[in-house]
C-alpha cells in the first residue's frame, strides 16, 4: 500500500510539474577566441572555474546586469547594465552573446542569437550551465558531466503514517503530503542521492565520442543521431524566422550530436542563403560519421561556385 501511495505521489507531482511549465529566458555567453572568464549576473559570480562558455537558465526577469571578469587579469572586466534577455515585444529568448576582441585588441560583449525558448532545448556543447539562483552549483560541468541531486523524505507521525516528497522539476518545486490512517509509528529518514551521468543535449542526445580516429571512425563518432531526436532538432532549426538565428541553432546541434551525410543534406536544405549552406557543410564535415560519402554533400547546392568551395574544402582536409 506504501508503495503505491508513494508511486502515485511522485506521478501526480511530476504530472502537476509538466502541466504548470511556464517559459523563461536563458543566457548563454561564450568567448570568440577562447579566452576564460568568470560570469557575474546581478552581483553573483556563478562559476568558481574560468570558463569559455557560460550558460544560465530559467532566468524570470527581462533584464540583468551583467560583469565578465577574465582569468587573464591583463584583460579588462566588461560591465553590461540592463542585459536583455527577450525580444522587442517582451516575449522571453533563449539569447547568445559572445565575447569578442575588435581591430584594436579591446573585448566586449556583443549580442550573437537569440530564439523562442522552448521545452527540451538544445544546449550548446562545451558548457558549463546553471540555473538562475543557483551560482557555484552546475547543473552541467564544461566537461560534459550532468549533476542530479534527488531527495525523498518520510515523515512520522503518531495513529498514522505520512509521506511527503518534495521534488524540483525544471525549477518548479512541487510538494505533497499523503496520510494513511494506521496504528504505526514511522521514523522521519531523508535520503539525498547525486549521481553523475553523461552529458544530453537539451532534448536532443549526444552519442558518446571516443578519442579522434578511435577504430577509423570520424571524430569519434561512432553512430548518428537517432531520427526522433534529428526530427525534433530539424524542426526547431526549420522553425527558426531569422537565418543567422538558423545557422546559429543548427551548429549547437551539430555540436552536440553526431550526424550522417544524409542528415547533413537535410539541414542544409533548410538554409536559404547558399553562404550558410557552405559553412554550415564545412562545419558539419568534424562530426560526421561517414565522411567517405559527404561527396554527396554538393548536391545540396545550386551554384557551381558553392559546390567548388566544398571540394576544395574536402581535398584540403583529407
Amino acid at each position: 500500500m506504501r508503495k503505491f501511495l508513494l508511486f502515485m505521489a511522485v506521478c501526480l507531482a511530476s504530472m502537476s510539474a509538466k502541466a504548470q511549465w511556464q517559459p523563461m529566458s536563458n543566457l548563454t555567453i561564450f568567448s570568440d577566441d577562447g579566452a576564460k572568464f568568470f560570469l557575474i549576473l546581478n552581483g553573483e559570480r556563478y562559476n568558481d572555474v574560468a570558463e569559455t562558455n557560460v550558460r544560465i537558465e530559467e532566468l524570470p526577469n527581462p533584464y540583468y546586469d551583467c560583469k565578465i571578469v577574465f582569468e587573464d587579469k591583463s584583460i579588462p572586466v566588461i560591465s553590461k547594465n540592463a542585459l536583455m534577455l527577450t525580444d522587442p515585444d517582451g516575449n522571453v529568448q533563449d539569447v547568445t552573446y559572445r565575447i569578442k576582441k575588435d581591430k584594436k585588441g579591446k573585448y566586449s560583449l556583443r549580442f550573437y542569437s537569440n530564439i523562442p525558448v522552448q521545452q527540451n532545448m538544445p544546449r550548446p556543447s562545451n558548457c558549463a550551465v546553471y540555473r538562475f539562483g543557483t551560482p557555484h552549483n552546475p547543473l552541467i560541468g564544461s566537461n560534459g558531466q550532468v549533476y542530479e541531486t534527488v531527495t525523498v523524505q518520510q515523515t512520522t507521525t503518531t495513529g498514522g503514517d505520512s509521506f511527503g516528497m518534495n521534488m524540483n522539476v525544471g525549477g518548479l518545486g512541487v510538494g505533497m503530503n499523503i496520510n494513511v490512517p494506521d496504528d504505526e509509528v514511522t521514523t522521519t529518514t531523508t535520503t539525498t542521492t547525486t549521481t553523475t551521468t553523461s552529458s544530453s543535449s537539451g532534448g536532443f542526445v549526444n552519442t558518446p565520442r571516443p578519442r579522434p580516429n578511435d577504430g577509423g571512425f570520424s571524430n569519434g563518432c561512432r553512430q548518428p543521431m537517432n531520427p526522433r531526436d534529428f526530427a525534433d532538432a530539424k524542426q526547431t532549426i526549420a522553425e527558426t524566422a531569422f537565418e543567422d538565428t538558423k545557422k546559429s541553432v543548427a551548429e549547437q546541434v551539430v555540436a552536440s550530436n553526431c550526424l550522417n551525410t544524409a542528415q547533413i543534406i537535410e539541414i542544409i536544405k533548410l538554409f536559404n542563403f547558399e553562404d550558410n549552406k557552405v559553412d554550415f557543410a564545412k562545419t558539419a564535415y568534424d562530426h560526421c560519421i561517414d565522411r567517405n560519402n559527404y561527396y554527396k554533400v554538393v548536391s545540396a547546392f545550386v551554384f557551381d561556385g558553392s559546390k567548388a568551395e566544398l571540394n576544395e574544402f574536402l581535398r584540403n582536409r583529407r
